[in-house]
């Protein structure tokens, strides 16, 4: 049970708690509005303090890490297992990563401050004696924390707790919920918990589907079927590489090769282009040869008769002379040409033997230039397949995501059909606890409303979650629905408390009875102190004096259920810190 809730600042008040029903009132003066707003006395705030120091968040956004409490050591007094006289947490804000507990709880570790009858402790360290000492959970507990069950048992109006019976927040995933309800009531948590990490693996698996969906990211992933595609194709290129690589020999002194390969052919052409020369030379040749025969002697007798008459005898020649020279001239010129059109032959003839040796060179260089190439040309090649390698191995990763993708689609819808059957088997196996979660959830709403409304604790199965759901027969009114949160919270905390699951208070804030019936907040509270006293257990509720006042018209007994002091909505002192902030409620 919570004993005493204090501060080191003498303006706060002091809260002492009791056994059973206890009731935080906050009187109306007048002065404000009692509303969820700055104005207010206090009341949301102690359930804010009791999460601070039960390990809740100690930020600036917290209530305790407003700039006027920064500074302010909470203390909270409460009773704790096998400490007769209870322990005492305190938590400040400017050091909200560790607590100070006194006296030292067993298993407690070590911390900077151990003076014996009191530690400094991480809060992780204080969260996980919460778990271990006020919940009873095992070591290894994933998928469950104190912090969530603690939620249930004091909901947060500044969370939006009371929205829903289910969930303690309007994120929360109904498989988280679940999974600290099954715990809660008894019904295997771990089982459970398996539909919390399919819901996780399942949206793993949509966001990659829509990655790979999206024409930008869809490069990351991608589809199977096309991919498959690009596979074959990565690998018929990575093959020719190999088979390029496999058959090629490097040339030594390739290069040089490469040279005598271009001037071979050089030559080859030059020779080519001089015997076209050569041969034009010889044609003009051979013609002047057969331009060369004997003239006509008739004119030469002619002319030497009339040249004897003109010149006399001094310039004459005998005709048989003049006859014989002028063949001389001829047969000299024919042997001239004779012999230039020998050397061209011989010329051409040799560039020809001289051609089809270079052609055998050429065609020998050739061969080993096609046969072969340079080693940095084979170095390209290697580069060419380790780059084509690279693509084809990210093309297969890329492969074995996307079908790890669509098969863990295939594989999450199988594995919900199986969890939904074992929970059903174990469901059926702890039928005393389902019946009686079921009989105390209808016994506390006919307290409330009389056998005329039906009302039931549904515990089942579903595809996505196990499937707890109070119900309590209505016209849609809010009212009612803040009752059947009263109900299952005072349900799931009885059973939690009989089987030490769960510690022995359960606490409200007054927003749970907005818009109820003052009837019904009569019932209410009654049905609580009842069933604290049959069960040993602290029911702790804030409520506005003028609530309170109509629920004993209508047969409440506040007497001994109200803890002291008072609050009031006056501006200065009358609030529970004693002054006014900006978060004050």
């Amino acid at each position: 049970m919570l004993r005493q809730l204090s501060a080191n600042d003498p303006r706060f008040k002091t809260l002492r708690f009791h056994e059973g029903l206890n009731i935080l009132v906050a009187d109306t003066t007048g002065a404000s509005a009692d509303t969820d707003s700055r104005n207010s006395a206090g009341k949301s705030s102690m359930i804010e303090l009791l999460h601070f120091l039960l390990g809740g968040s100690g930020d600036k956004r917290s209530l305790a890490g407003q700039p006027e409490l920064r500074d302010t050591a909470f203390r909270l007094h409460l009773d704790w297992p096998r400490l007769p006289g209870g322990l005492t947490v305190q938590r400040c804000a400017t050091s909200a990563n560790a607590v100070r507990l006194s006296p030292r709880p067993h298993g407690a570790a070590a911390g900077q401050l151990d003076l014996g009858t009191e530690v400094e402790v991480p809060i992780d360290e204080w969260q996980h004696l919460i778990e271990r000492d006020l919940f009873g959970l095992p070591p290894e507990h994933a998928g469950i924390s104190g912090r969530t069950l603690l939620g249930f048992l004091m909901r947060r109006a500044r969370s939006h707790a009371f929205n829903e019976p289910t969930s303690t927040f309007p994120k929360q995933s109904a498989a988280e919920a679940m999974t600290h309800l099954a715990y809660l009531l008894g019904i295997d948590w771990q089982l459970a918990d398996r539909y919390r990490a399919l819901t996780a693996r399942e949206n793993v698996s949509k966001q990659l589907g829509k990655a790979a969906a999206d024409p930008v990211l869809g490069k990351v992933i991608g589809q199977a079927a096309e991919l498959r595609g690009q596979i074959a194709l990565a690998e018929h290129r990575v093959g020719e590489l190999q088979r390029q690589i496999a058959a090629f020999r490097v040339v030594p002194e390739y290069d040089n090769l490469r040279d005598q390969a271009d001037e071979l052919d050089q030559r080859v052409r030059q020779s080519r282009n001089d015997d076209v020369i050569d041969r034009a030379n010889l044609a003009d040749i051979e013609r002047s040869v057969n331009e060369a025969s004997d003239p006509d002697m008739d004119y030469l007798e002619s002319a030497y008769n009339e040249l004897g008459i003109v010149l006399g005898d001094q310039v004459r020649r005998s005709f048989s002379e003049v006859q014989a020279f002028h063949g001389s001239v001829v047969r000299n010129r024919r042997q001239y040409l004779a012999d230039e059109a020998s050397v061209i032959k011989d010329r051409i003839r040799q560039r020809d033997e001289d051609r089809n040796r270079l052609g055998e060179e050429l065609a020998a260089i050739l061969r080993a230039l096609d046969e072969g190439g340079a080693l940095d040309a084979l170095t390209t090649l290697q580069q060419s397949l380790a780059q084509e390698r690279a693509h084809l191995g990210a093309l297969r990763h890329r492969f074995e995501a996307a079908q790890a993708l669509e098969t863990n689609k295939r594989q999450i819808k199988q594995e919900r059909v199986v969890l939904q059957q074992q929970m059903e088997v174990d469901l059926d196996e702890r039928r005393g606890m389902v019946d009686e979660a079921v009989v105390l959830f209808n016994r506390f709403a006919k307290g409330l409303y009389g056998p005329e409304r039906e009302a039931y604790l549904l515990i089942g199965t579903s595809e996505r979650s196990l499937k707890i759901e109070p119900h309590i027969d209505s016209d849609d009114s809010g009212g009612i629905g803040n009752m059947v949160i009263f109900c299952f919270d005072l349900t799931i905390s009885v059973l939690a408390h009989r089987a030490r699951r769960a510690p022995d208070f359960l606490v409200h804030d007054s927003h749970l009875f907005d818009g109820v019936d003052e009837r019904q907040v009569a019932r209410a509270l009654t049905l609580a102190s009842e069933i604290c006293r049959e069960e040993q257990m602290q029911y702790i509720i804030t409520l506005n004096s003028d609530e309170l006042a109509k629920a004993s018209g209508r047969g409440f007994d506040p007497a001994g259920r109200t803890i002291k002091p008072r609050l009031t909505d006056e501006y200065e002192g009358g609030g529970l810190f004693g002054f006014r902030f900006g978060s004050t409620r």
